[in-house]
């Protein structure tokens, strides 16, 4: 039991008048709400600003970083950002294809976010690598991520919106992008990418939505969550509090009249607390020493928690329209190997199509790198 608890916790290492006089009232108020339900369109743009010369992408002819209107998971108006890079050089007939890029886990602060703090110099490569296939990137932060309020992390449906609008707001202000897009992410970003690919047709009609590309996912995280207690034992790993605080935090966003706090300790409650600012790495500083049982009072399996996080965190089994691509490598210690295959599994049973492919000896930082042999003529098929 243990080892499969330790499997587990290594993947979460996760909205008429009576006289002329109200008549007239009414038809102002009707006017004023429809004006601010337009200004606050998916996709809809509030703010340009150049992006600094030495964050640009190596090929980029243009980087603008962007504020824009997208979607909750619940359909609720909400503000993301994002970068804009377009490639140097002719345009080609039809405009740039694009590539919308879904991070990996950066952490849920305002600072946290890849367009205000760059992003690390493997995922600057890793997204140089379409710019240099002839694709325009566009990367979104994620709701919550340099805009106001927590970010619901792992939110998928949520992370998906941004997405998609990411796509519609570039092209707003980039008129050479073509409506062709892919969706492309890496572990969160990964999980964002399926959700991405379950909804995009139906979300965004306006958009030419091709396919996905989701290399180390995060999957199956309520079913993990269903594992912690107080008693879970300590497996050394500082991610896995890491993941847990995000998490909780980011359930916390997604649904405030979730009662989260019910479920910690005095000292889960300052983690959980201080996973509102900071980002990966200083958060893993944060829970050195501290084991995920120290973090909860009672185990997360009971109350409504599970219930209400499934269907936010939970990858959808079934909506998937158009091809999908996915891997993973063998020593991933965040995503787990079987957590992949379960999620197969689930695809499988249900008809779902998909391309998949496992890299022995591939860690979950580097599958994203690893697959670009494979994942690369994917994405070229399905602009072809």
């Amino acid at each position: 039991m243990i080892r499969h608890i330790s499997i587990a916790l290594a993947a979460l290492t996760m909205v008429v008048g009576l006289s002329a006089c109200s008549r007239h009232a009414a038809t102002g108020s009707v006017s004023a709400t429809s004006t601010a339900a337009a200004d606050r369109e998916p996709g809809k743009v509030t703010k340009t600003e150049d992006v600094p010369h030495n964050e640009w992408l190596a090929g980029a002819g243009s980087a603008q970083r962007l504020t824009y209107w997208t979607r909750t998971s619940e359909g609720k108006p909400a503000l993301s950002t994002g970068s804009v890079f377009v490639p140097s050089g002719p345009v080609p007939a039809g405009g740039w294809p694009v590539v919308s890029w879904e991070h990996a886990t950066t952490g849920l602060g305002d600072s946290c976010a890849p367009s205000v703090a760059g992003s690390d110099s493997g995922s600057k490569t890793y997204q140089s690598h379409w710019l240099g296939q002839g694709y325009a990137v566009v990367a979104t932060d994620y709701i919550g991520l340099g805009t106001d309020g927590v970010h619901p992390y792992l939110d998928g449906r949520a992370e998906a919106h941004a997405g998609i609008d990411m796509v519609r707001a570039a092209r707003s202000v980039a008129p050479t992008l073509s409506p062709r897009w892919v969706a492309i992410g890496q572990s969160q970003g990964g999980q964002a990418a399926l959700f991405t690919a379950s909804l995009a047709t139906s979300y965004a009609p306006d958009l030419d939505y091709r396919g996905a590309v989701a290399t180390a996912p995060a999957t199956n995280i309520s079913d993990m969550l269903s594992l912690l207690t107080p008693q879970t034992p300590d497996i050394g790993i500082p991610h896995v509090v890491m993941y847990a605080s995000f998490v909780l935090r980011g359930l916390a966003a997604s649904r405030p009249g979730l009662d989260i706090d019910s479920y910690l300790t005095p000292l889960g409650k300052q983690l959980v607390h201080d996973a509102e600012t900071l980002c990966a790495y200083p958060m893993v500083g944060r829970a050195k020493g501290i084991t995920v049982g120290q973090m909860l009072s009672r185990p997360l399996a009971e109350g409504d928690l599970l219930e209400v996080a499934a269907p936010i965190v939970d990858v959808p089994i079934t909506g998937y329209d158009r091809p999908l691509f996915i891997g993973n490598g063998t020593a991933d210690t965040d995503v787990p190997p079987p957590l992949t295959t379960r999620l197969i599994a689930d695809f499988t049973l249900r008809g779902v199509k998909f391309d998949y492919r496992s890299y022995p000896g591939v860690d979950h930082l580097d599958t994203a790198t690893a697959a670009l042999p494979d994942s690369t003529p994917f994405v070229q098929r399905l602009f072809d």
